[in-house]
């Protein structure tokens, strides 16, 4: 059934938006993540001249993986939230903000999609909006990230990688002139946010920071053993210039570090990150003290507690530092990360950019 449903959704993806897009209208979609369900909407005004507006992005800061890194499956309760979370926000979707139904789309992020028992909530939700939901694997995930996080005249020459809430996933492509075809080539790392935070605290004996950050610094040559294997999977990697980042943990090292609003393509330094981390771990009430009067650092901190940001932040500077020649790249925070796989799929209806293989 899984793999049925999983082909069928990806088929409807693809061809159920018209292959011309020129009157503005309105689109919509729902991730369910790891570490929460994303919805997104956008006014599409000519998608072939990459014209659209962001009208809406809310997040319910649902975790529904964490039984995954325990047995393998999603917890009976985290499938009832997740179903319940998407089926109020789907019914307002269609009855307040008036979207028709054929342009919205849900879909389950690898990091959920990777749970054994996962055909239990496509099936239930199914049922109620008639909708196949895609889950998109971490290979496809990453591409869909690419076109839509990077722009095009960058694709030769970047590298995008998205911590999420389950994995890690990212790629890059090379282009050959002679055939006008540019291929994929994808890496994954199977451990995200809430995997990482998850896996410490089982062995957690207390409920103490201090401990988490004993038992964090005894995780971290396995964590930086595995990130060389994922760079080992396409050493091409290193000849990118461009390091675009994606996903919670770049987010809230960006906002919590930087303290100002992100634009589209926000650059930051390697030494930045390293800086951040000791203030997450030595003075985290500053950002608790910063949070009563920002609203951004506010919603931070309501995302993830100071556990999750230290594991997080341990994912992305892993990441950088295992990188060779890293300050010698260019590292960007792709603010619209979180819907680029929802601006991926409308441009590629419009055929607004080269097929990536």
């Amino acid at each position: 059934m899984k793999k049925h449903i999983v082909l069928k959704a990806i088929i409807i993806f693809i061809f159920c938006i018209p292959s011309s897009i020129i009157a503005q209208e309105l689109y919509a979609g729902i991730e369910i993540g790891s570490k929460g369900v994303k919805m997104s909407i956008i006014n599409v005004q000519n998608i072939k001249k990459g014209k659209y507006e962001v009208v809406d992005f809310w997040t319910e800061n649902v975790a529904i993986a964490k039984g995954i890194s325990i047995d393998g499956k999603l917890a009976e309760n985290d499938i009832e939230t997740a179903f319940n979370v998407v089926v109020k926000n789907y019914t307002k979707m269609l009855k307040e903000n008036k979207i028709k139904e054929k342009n919205i789309f849900i879909v389950v992020s690898s990091g959920v999609g990777m749970a054994k028992n996962v055909d239990i909530l496509l099936h239930r939700l199914y049922v109620f909006t008639n909708i196949n939901v895609a889950i998109i694997s971490s290979d496809t995930e990453a591409k869909l990230l690419l076109k839509g996080c990077i722009p095009p005249k960058e694709y030769s020459d970047s590298l995008i990688l998205d911590i999420g809430g389950g994995n890690t996933k990212g790629g890059y492509v090379e282009e050959f002139n002679d055939d006008d075809i540019l291929m994929f080539y994808p890496v994954t790392l199977d451990l995200g946010t809430v995997t990482f935070t998850e896996k410490i605290n089982k062995k957690a004996k207390t409920d103490s920071v201090t401990e988490f950050n004993e038992l964090l610094t005894a995780a971290l040559p396995e964590l930086k053993e595995q990130t060389d294997r994922l760079y080992q999977q396409s050493p091409k990697i290193f000849n990118k210039d461009n390091v675009y980042m994606s996903g919670g943990a770049v987010w809230a090292f960006y906002t919590l570090y930087k303290g100002k609003d992100a634009l589209n393509f926000s650059p930051f330094e390697i030494k930045d990150v390293e800086a951040y981390n000791t203030m997450i771990k030595t003075d985290y009430a500053k950002f608790e003290a910063l949070a009563l009067q920002n609203k951004d650092v506010e919603k931070v901190l309501k995302t993830y507690s100071q556990k999750y940001l230290i594991a997080a932040n341990s994912l992305l500077l892993t990441l950088l530092e295992k990188m060779p020649d890293i300050k010698s790249k260019k590292i960007y925070f792709t603010k619209q990360g979180q819907m680029a796989w929802l601006l991926s799929y409308i441009a590629d209806s419009a055929k607004r950019a080269k097929d990536i293989h």
